[in-house]
């Protein structure tokens, strides 16, 4: 999405009239990176007075006001403040109104200027690292450079695709949705130089926030398509321009203004697996089983109540992963967020920042999808209130009703589970909980699907999963057929 969104800019601010130390910025979704929590910035390199080229970088901010990070909101209005396309630095002078309105409409106003000047030091660090090379080496522009690896890293990356079977595949997956199940499509077509993935018959969008912009589904998507066809070839303009991605507008994976799409990433993070659900048929021994896939993320805060009461009053997004997907060679891995790579929280930190106390994480025994090679494992985690006062969950998450499927015979990971309790009710994977003092919020995120025959897994893998505590003895008996 950033060069996407660097382009977008480009057009927006006439490149003769940026200057030394101006700095860009943006949370438009459908400009940036798909939600009004990530900022991003970009930020024009002068050396020697001439423009030579660009820095950006993108981060999330944890709150934006509105109805904050959560599936609740009905349109973009209610998610926050939409800051469009505007200059951020001047020639090296930070604009403090701009600042300001960013602060006054978060709760968290503090962490959200912090963030952006580490976004601005970002940006500042490229750009000054660019010129110490370009005065190292004694250039001036690096056109030639650039066009000499773009051009070879498009010609790398169709020449792979040539060698690829044509014809066009398609595959269907059903998601838990909002409030009733969902179906994601895709056709994929692979051409002499070109792949093309087309979302035609995605269901329309949802009336609350789980809502995808193309640009999003778009970078997911390539990045699906990049892990399997010339994943070594360097990520730039050349190796993206042969892979095309459309869909309906108005479709759940190509959702419009002013839709709501504040938990983007829950079906966002969803098309790998339904693009390799087509790749599978294709090139079968190269694409792993499903995942977990959409981060199980935990937006936490303060209840309205507590600022009248005088209450702790924070916001706070945890990040909890499950298992991904068994590949053909290899198991999946346990606690992974695959596609997204965002590091699990940490207990210890967590619990300094924000009035929650941890009482368990640790793998879910026997989540994993069994297989010839096992699906990663989910893991189970148990929150409670660390002080007398209400916390409020805003709850957006997948796999709950619809587990991940295993491939080549391998069977589903077990789905996510999320109650108050362990004898409370199984909660839906989307709305608002409340977790209440003594209350313990129990939270089990889903394994990945196998990949081949249960009854095929080598022997001393299966007694190794045992001894490890990843497989039941119980398991080992009656799914994978022989007791080690």
């Amino acid at each position: 999405t950033m060069a996407m969104a660097v382009e977008f800019l480009r057009a927006r601010f006439a490149d003769q009239d940026m200057r030394s130390g101006d700095i860009y910025m943006t949370n438009d979704p459908w400009i940036a990176s798909g939600h009004l929590n990530d900022f991003l910035l970009m930020m024009p390199v002068i050396h020697a007075g001439r423009l030579v080229g660009f820095t950006s970088c993108t981060s999330h901010l944890v709150d934006l006001g509105g109805q904050g990070m959560g599936p609740e909101g009905t349109d973009i209005q209610d998610e926050g403040l939409l800051i469009p396309p505007c200059k951020l630095v001047a020639a090296g002078d930070v604009n403090a109104l701009l600042l300001d309105i960013v602060k006054a409409n978060s709760r968290e106003p503090i962490a959200n200027e912090g963030d952006i000047y580490a976004l601005i030091a970002c940006c500042e660090a490229g750009a000054a690292r660019i010129c110490q090379t370009m005065d190292e080496f004694g250039i001036t522009d690096f056109r030639d450079l650039s066009r000499y690896i773009v051009e070879t890293s498009r010609r790398g990356t169709i020449d792979i695709i040539k060698e690829l079977p044509k014809g066009t595949w398609n595959n269907a997956m059903t998601v838990d949705g909002y409030d009733r199940p969902l179906t994601l499509r895709a056709a994929l077509t692979i051409a002499e130089d070109h792949v093309l993935v087309d979302f035609a018959g995605t269901d329309p969008c949802a009336r609350k926030g789980i809502n995808v912009p193309l640009n999003y589904a778009t970078a997911y998507t390539v990045f699906a398509l990049r892990c399997v066809i010339g994943p070594d070839i360097p990520n730039n303009d050349g190796s993206l321009e042969p892979f095309q991605v459309t869909g309906p507008p108005g479709c759940i994976l190509n959702a419009r203004p002013p839709s709501p799409v504040a938990m983007r990433h829950t079906l966002g993070q969803m098309t790998p697996d339904l693009v390799f659900g087509c790749l599978a048929q294709a090139l079968p021994d190269m694409v792993p089983a499903e995942g977990a896939s959409c981060m199980y993320d935990l937006p936490l805060r303060h209840a309205p109540e507590a600022v009248e009461r005088g209450d702790v009053q924070f916001a706070l997004e945890l990040v909890f992963n499950g298992g991904t997907g068994a590949r053909p060679a290899r198991d999946g891995l346990s606690a992974t967020a695959f596609p997204s790579g965002v590091w699990g929280s940490q207990v210890e930190a967590t619990e300094s920042v924000a009035p929650v106390l941890f009482h368990r994480r640790e793998l879910r025994r026997d989540s994993g999808g069994p297989g010839r090679m096992r699906g990663g494992l989910g893991q189970r985690i148990e929150i409670s209130p660390a002080l007398n006062q209400d916390v409020l969950l805003f709850l957006s998450v997948e796999r709950v009703r619809n587990p991940a499927r295993g491939r080549s015979e391998g069977l589903e990971g077990a789905p996510g589970r999320i109650r108050i309790g362990d004898q409370g009710p199984d909660l839906p994977g989307k709305g608002e909980v409340r977790i209440r003092p003594g209350e313990r919020l129990v939270f089990e995120t889903p394994g990945g699907g196998g990949f081949g025959p249960p009854e095929q897994r080598p022997p001393a893998m299966l007694e190794g999963d045992v001894q490890a505590g990843l497989v039941s003895p119980d398991a080992a008996r009656h799914v994978y057929g022989r007791f080690p």
